[in-house]
This record gives C-alpha cells, sequence and structure tokens, in this order.
C-alpha cells in the first residue's frame, strides 16, 4: 500500500542478535530479524537535536477467544506471514500472535497485507483442520466491506469468473462472489465529462477463496476497489490519497462459522478503523448500520 510523502524517519530495532540475511545475486548480506511483539522500536530522524523516539508495537484487538480458537482484528497494512510477497519485512501478525498470546497458533485462513478484519486461528491442529474443513464445504460465511468506483447498476450481483492462483499459478479455478449495493455517493472529482465521480459502498460475500478474489473481480467489473494499488485504478486512488484516504478498503467486517466443539454458530464482527470510518464520512454514510 502506497503511503503519502512524509518526511524521512530512521527505524531501527533494538532487541536479540540479528541473523544475516542474503538479498540478490551480488553475494551481499544484510542483518534482519523479525520484530517480536515487546520489541522497542526507535523511531525519529536520529540526530542531536531530535533523538529517536522509542515505541513498541498496539497489541493486536482479540474480537473472540475460547480455549481452542480466536478471532483477531487483523490492521491494514500487516502481512498475515512470511511469505514470497514480503519483500524484505519483518513484521507479521501470526509472530505478533504468537508472542501476545503466548501459545502456538494455526492460521485457518488469510486476508491480504492491505485488507482489515476478522481473521480466524486455531490453537491446536485439529481445530485447524476441522475450521478448515468447514471452510471449504461452505459452512464459514465471510461479510466484507468494499468501497469501489462507479454505482452498479444491480442492488444485488454475482460474479461468476476463473481466476487463476496468483503468481506461479497459472491454472485458472471457480471464482463465486456475491455482492449487495448498500449505499452510493459523488465526490468533487472530475470524470471524463462529468464535474463528479460516483462510488459505492458494497457487501461482499466470497464463496470461493481464490487470490485477490474480491479485488480481481471488482476489476473485471471495471467497479475498481478504492486503494487498490495492484487492480485498482490510479486515478481514483490518488483522489483519496489527496482527501486523506491511503489505505485500500476493503474490511472483513463479519465472520460467522460452527464451532468445533458443539457446533453452535459463532459470529464475530470487527469495527472499521479511523481511516475507512473517514472514508464513509466523506459520503455521508452511516457505519453504525453496516
Amino acid at each position: 500500500m502506497k503511503q503519502p510523502p512524509t518526511q524521512q524517519v530512521g527505524i531501527s530495532c533494538v532487541g536479540s542478535a540479528q541473523q544475516p540475511h542474503r538479498t540478490g545475486d551480488t553475494g551481499s548480506s544484510r542483518c534482519v530479524r523479525r520484530r517480536q511483539c515487546g520489541d522497542t522500536v526507535a523511531c525519529g530522524v536520529g540526530d542531536a537535536d531530535n533523538p529517536p523516539v522509542s515505541i513498541a508495537p498496539d497489541p493486536l484487538q482479540i474480537l473472540y477467544q475460547d480455549d481452542v480458537l480466536a478471532v483477531v482484528d487483523k490492521t491494514a497494512g500487516l502481512m498475515v506471514h512470511d511469505s514470497k510477497l514480503a519483500r524484505g519485512e519483518d513484521d507479521f501478525l501470526a509472530d505478533r500472535l504468537r508472542e501476545q498470546l503466548g501459545r502456538p497458533i494455526f492460521l485457518v485462513h488469510r486476508l491480504d497485507r492491505a485488507t482489515s478484519g476478522c481473521l480466524l486461528l486455531a490453537f491446536d491442529r485439529e481445530t485447524a483442520s476441522a475450521l478448515g474443513k468447514a471452510l471449504m464445504s461452505g459452512d464459514v460465511q465471510k461479510d466484507y466491506l468494499a468501497v469501489c468506483r462507479g454505482w452498479p447498476a444491480e442492488p444485488r450481483f454475482t460474479v461468476d469468473h476463473d481466476l487463476d492462483g496468483g503468481p506461479g499459478k497459472p491454472v485458472k479455478k471457480p471464482a463465486l462472489t456475491h455482492f449487495q449495493r448498500l449505499a452510493t455517493g459523488e465526490l468533487q472529482v472530475p470524470s471524463t465529462g462529468f464535474a463528479t465521480s460516483r462510488y459505492a459502498l458494497l457487501r461482499c460475500q466470497p464463496q470461493t477463496g481464490r487470490f485477490r478474489q474480491i479485488r480481481r473481480h471488482l476489476k473485471h467489473l471495471s467497479h475498481h476497489l478504492i486503494g487498490d494499488t495492484s487492480h485498482g485504478d490510479g486515478r481514483h486512488n490518488r483522489s483519496f490519497r489527496m482527501l486523506g484516504i491511503h489505505r485500500m478498503l476493503l474490511h472483513a467486517k463479519r465472520l460467522a462459522f460452527p464451532h468445533p466443539a458443539d457446533g453452535r454458530r459463532i459470529r464475530v464482527t470487527a469495527p472499521l478503523d479511523d481511516e475507512f470510518t473517514k472514508a464513509c464520512a466523506l459520503f455521508g454514510w452511516d457505519v453504525a448500520q453496516l
């Protein structure tokens, strides 16, 4: 996710010994260490007049927890775990949670780095396996909120469009997403032939779990997700950044699933963060009703 231009800030980690990590093909190496929950991070320009200020990452908000599973509120911009897409990062939600909760965790599903909201995890392999089967069978309901460009013509619509698995996975598989148009609005942003641009708030319910499914399905419709720097519309993204909205506007609002122990239905809701709330306020959308 692109960030607005800011004063350069030096960041260093204060903690345990670092391990060398090779980068590129030049044979050079750099020292990195995954930041752990509770580590001190020094932030600042670092000169004599402005010494760095020590901060620690805020604890992640736990939305639901019992003996075998939990639902955490993932913040936008935080990667869930290390992967080929990490690009040298060392701060991951999974690592933070292991430190914060003091126990092993097993991720049941994932959220994109730029997406916020409900993330389901288990504390043992058996529970993770049971939840994974519920997910595959369609017993887990995931509701997202998204802001897109344009006004979809129908109040409810479905996208049935095959998607590949992302980089290195060219085989396309079925992908199905249900959408509901919740609200519409306009901003004083010139569009081709018009003085304003139209935007819509959508409820998105993916029925399959393909790579960046909601984002790519919206692109397929030319109703690009706002803030999506990979599949979105750069002109509209820039317009929102000028209004102080720098994050991708996709939020995993609700999660409902059967508890592996007794089958009771667990329902969890994640609140919108300040920036998503600010985006809704631009249009006068009532977030309390979402």
